[in-house]
């Protein structure tokens, strides 16, 4: 349970590093508070889609991450935050991230401050 605390404020912490970064990120809400509990809320759905969609989506270009030595990693985390995006606006949360090169970008981001938050935060069960 604690790993699972864990990651999710590391998730937490590398989206809003990514809605600061990038202006075609965007999260909004009335208050500091409620900005906060989205981005929470955010952070949950983006670990949901990353453990369910991104195994599969790894298996099915795997021949393309073969060739590209490891460059496609870039387009699915970006396909990853889409995806994201989407469910959010589905839930009717305020989050959104406007364009695939956006979504590179913020992929690039969230997987940079994520590996450094998991290198600082404990991780144990």
């Amino acid at each position: 349970m604690k790993n699972f605390v864990v990651k999710t404020i590391a998730n937490a912490g590398a989206l809003a590093v990514a809605v600061w970064l990038l202006d075609k990120i965007t999260l909004t809400g009335d208050s500091t508070a409620k900005e906060a509990g989205t981005l929470i809320v955010v952070a949950l759905v983006f670990g949901l889609v990353n453990f369910l969609v991104k195994p599969v989506l790894k298996v099915l270009t795997l021949p393309l991450f073969i060739l590209t030595l490891g460059l496609i990693t870039l387009v699915v985390n970006a396909l990853m935050l889409l995806l994201t995006s989407w469910v959010c606006g589905k839930l009717q949360l305020s989050f959104h991230v406007e364009g695939f090169w956006t979504a590179v970008l913020g992929g690039l981001v969230v997987s940079v401050v994520s590996w450094a938050l998991h290198m600082v935060l404990p991780d144990e069960d």
